[in-house]
């Protein structure tokens, strides 16, 4: 049984739906963490419709907010729950973007997933296990998890944009590397890299840059 998530919208500034970014926030944020950043993507990518979904569960490190999954080292859950709540939130994420192609009349290849922290880890893990690649995936500050398996369940290959800041106290930055390489060891012909110089765990304006020359060029925008 997957649960519905809730969205933050923004439509397009042309009033003409053509792509689709779908953000997906961090652990104990909520989806109108990251909608603010349709501001200064529209103007760009002005046919694009922008959604942020609030992951399905609360979170008890963070009331207001919300998780894809429990994190054991910080909310002292075991590694049974977390990968139960994973594999929960994966289904749940798997429905949205289903649901979201079929309301909004779009093909996978018109829609990027951009997640930050958590939302990535959600991002690399269930974008690729999906029949239909999407047009490519932004994966800001976070990891690939269960990296020995992406070789073996990896249904599509979509290009994955990898952004960190050097200085991330969270999630490490040594995790970016790790990521680049277990992707193409799975087969991934398109991983690009950049890193925030003097960046903690956030999204710095170069950081935001990359990802929109990448999104504008994955959707074919000239």
């Amino acid at each position: 049984m997957t649960r519905a998530l809730q969205a933050q919208r923004r439509e397009p500034l042309s009033g003409e739906t053509q792509s689709c970014v779908i953000f997906l926030h961090g652990y104990g944020a909520n989806g109108a963490d990251l909608i603010g950043l349709a501001d200064p993507l529209a103007e760009h990518m002005p046919d694009t419709l922008f959604l942020a979904p609030d992951a399905p569960e609360g979170c008890a490190g963070a009331p207001m907010g919300y998780q894809w999954f429990p994190i054991p080292w910080i909310d002292g859950s075991s590694e049974e729950e977390s990968q139960a709540g994973l594999e929960h939130a994966a289904a749940d994420l798997d429905a949205f973007l289903d649901g979201v192609m079929v309301d909004e009349d779009l093909l996978p290849e018109q829609v990027i997933v951009l997640g930050f922290s958590q939302g990535t880890m959600m991002a690399l893990h269930v974008v690729p296990r999906r029949e239909d690649p999407v047009a490519g995936i932004v994966a800001f500050s976070g990891r690939l998890l269960l990296p020995e398996l992406l070789a073996d369940e990896a249904q599509c290959r979509p290009p994955v944009l990898l952004i960190h800041g050097d200085q991330d106290d969270v999630v490490p930055p040594q995790s970016l590397p790790m990521a680049a390489e277990a992707l193409q060891q799975a087969g991934w012909s398109e991983v690009y890299a950049h890193v925030m110089k003097g960046t903690a765990h956030g999204i710095a304006p170069d950081g935001l840059q990359v990802a929109l020359a990448f999104m504008r060029d994955r959707l074919g925008m000239e």
